[in-house]
């Protein structure tokens, strides 16, 4: 049922970006000391939301001729200062994006939550 609303939906592509941002973020943290690696980012949720067709989605294979609704998130190299030795982490900017990422999470479940909410009293329900 709630699978099928928009919002619903769209939070949880959020906590999904957010998430998989969380794990190239944890990659970079822990190749911060490795000669030569590169700093990788993935594009913000607005950008890989926005570069979506807007077209009909299917929801399962064999459903229209849309485009899937999943999406793999590649992550591509972030710009940066390299260190003598190769390597372009930058730890305080790898806390400033954690942060970010969180944040974007947080929000997605508030989503989440209130549309939830907003069900259940519609339907007459209490928390």
């Amino acid at each position: 049922m709630f699978e099928k609303l928009e919002l619903i939906q769209m939070a949880q592509s959020l906590a999904a970006q957010s998430g998989a941002r969380m794990a190239v973020i944890a990659e970079n943290v822990a190749n911060a000391d490795t000669p030569g690696y590169k700093a990788k980012d993935l594009p913000s949720f607005a950008e890989a939301y926005a570069a979506d067709p807007g077209e009909m989605r299917r929801s399962r294979p064999g459903h229209l001729n849309g485009s899937s609704t999943t999406t793999t998130l590649m992550p591509e190299r972030s710009r940066g200062q390299e260190s003598p030795n190769g390597n372009s982490v930058s730890l305080e900017a790898e806390m400033v994006k954690s942060v970010e990422a969180r944040q974007n999470h947080d929000m997605a479940l508030a989503i989440y939550r209130a549309s939830s909410d907003v069900i259940r009293a519609s339907l007459g329900r209490n928390r």
